[in-house]
């Protein structure tokens, strides 16, 4: 699977001290945008394949079901009815309405303590130290409580 990257760079003209006077060093950036933090966790020894391929297969699901928040307004209307055209819209409509169906099977298979720290994690890209705060969870309790989460999601698609 080829890596993606995001990279972004600051001009020199940009304020990144605006009380500075004078040039100032451009900054660079690189973000891997294909890497989630559960793919983070297993590329470090924390999780196993099996929890790495069912934590992918629920992030895939939601995005699939677009379940994801939108930041500006759909405007992806269905077109009007074309000789041919209907097939390829319903069968999209089809798959994210499967994906949908699948995503909350699996997110009520892992059930509601666990449910919380998949969909925070793994859908929402949040990292274990936020998840926790979030939570009102102790430090270092997140990875442990996911490999949880992650064994009941691999039993339900049948990872592990």
């Amino acid at each position: 699977m080829a890596r993606r990257r995001l990279e972004t760079r600051i001009h020199p003209d940009d304020r990144i001290d605006p009380d500075k006077i004078g040039p100032q060093a451009m900054r660079h950036v690189t973000v891997n945008v294909a890497e989630s933090p559960v793919a983070w966790l297993a590329s470090r020894g924390l999780l196993t394949p099996e929890q790495l391929r069912a934590g992918e297969r629920l992030r895939i699901d939601y995005e699939r079901a677009g379940l994801s928040a939108r930041v500006t307004m759909c405007w992806d209307a269905a077109p009007p009815a074309k000789a041919g055209g209907g097939s390829r819209a319903s069968g999209a409509s089809l798959a994210r309405i499967d994906a949908h169906r699948r995503f909350h099977a699996a997110v009520d298979h892992a059930g509601p303590g666990l449910a919380d720290i998949c969909w925070r994690v793994i859908c929402a890209g949040e990292g274990i130290g936020g998840a926790e705060k979030a939570m009102g969870w102790p430090a270092r309790s997140g990875k442990l409580v996911l490999g949880l989460a992650l064994d009941r999601l691999a039993r339900f698609y049948g990872t592990g």
